[in-house]
């Protein structure tokens, strides 16, 4: 996945990037869709959908280690 545009947000949490993402308009109508359903955020279902990406990618780091990792390792 290529980020087009990052920059730290100042009222972010520490560590948090903001990254403009491009999707095909049906994968983004069904992330819309479980963010209204389960009461929470589009922003909070991505980054759910990332950490679970990650996780499967990277099992035995500990939460909160793929971060960390990510920014000096390619995801392909």
């Amino acid at each position: 996945m290529k980020v087009t545009s990052k920059r730290r947000e100042s009222n972010a949490a520490e560590g948090s990037i903001r990254a403009s993402i491009s999707v095909p308009e049906q994968q983004y109508s069904v992330l819309e869709k479980i963010a209204a359903e389960n009461k929470v955020s589009l922003a909070w279902v991505v980054r759910d959908a990332i950490d679970g990406y990650l996780k499967s990618k990277r099992p035995v780091l500990p939460h909160g280690a793929v971060a960390k990792h990510a920014s000096t390792d390619k995801l392909k």
